[in-house]
């Protein structure tokens, strides 16, 4: 779960707070596009996701002595792209909030509620109404756990978990892309 919200909220109240400041104007002098903006804003958060990542890892490992069954790079690969999906996310909420305490009580909302409730955290997802199977379908969260689970007590590899690394690339995509539609269009 902190991985799915801390980096959304690092990256939404980061952005958020260009445009507080009136620093995100600058931007337009420069010949960076809105893509070159909200990658250079999502990087940094990506590090700071993986390297959250790692020491949630290494504290499972250490202190309650859980170890990976399968494939350390599955799990690797499917925790970086969930990095990039929850920053995505992150840049998109920062595209609809035009305050920080807005950016942080959105993207603390509808990420606790995805994470909690429909990606299995809680609950099987075998276990939800058919309605809130098909809402499970549409978080990233919910193919991270699979990942998560099927990696660390299912000793699964890549091969195995395909579908789950496919979507969440997807939800990277449309992430970035709607941000670009919905991130105030620069006028230069």
């Amino acid at each position: 779960m902190l991985l799915a919200l801390i980096p959304t909220i690092l990256t939404a109240v980061g952005v958020v707070r260009e445009k507080e400041l009136g620093s995100i104007t600058n931007l337009y002098a420069t010949p960076a596009t809105r893509l070159d903006f909200l990658l250079g804003k999502q990087l940094p958060y990506i590090v700071i996701g993986i390297l959250n990542f790692f020491s949630l890892w290494i504290l499972s490992s250490v202190l309650f002595g859980v170890p990976v069954k399968g494939s350390s790079i599955a799990f690797i690969a499917g925790a970086i792209l969930f990095v990039m999906s929850t920053t995505g996310f992150g840049l998109l909420i920062s595209a609809f909030t035009k305050t920080q305490i807005a950016a942080l009580f959105g993207a603390f909302l509808f990420t606790m509620i995805n994470s909690m409730t429909f990606s299995g955290f809680l609950q099987p997802i075998s276990s939800l109404v058919s309605g809130g199977k098909i809402i499970a379908l549409t978080f990233p969260t919910t193919y991270f756990m699979n990942i998560s689970r099927g990696t660390v007590t299912k000793a699964l590899g890549i091969g195995d978990l395909y579908i789950n690394y496919i979507m969440i690339c997807i939800f990277i995509i449309l992430f970035i892309l709607l941000s670009l539609k919905f991130l105030k269009n620069q006028e230069k």
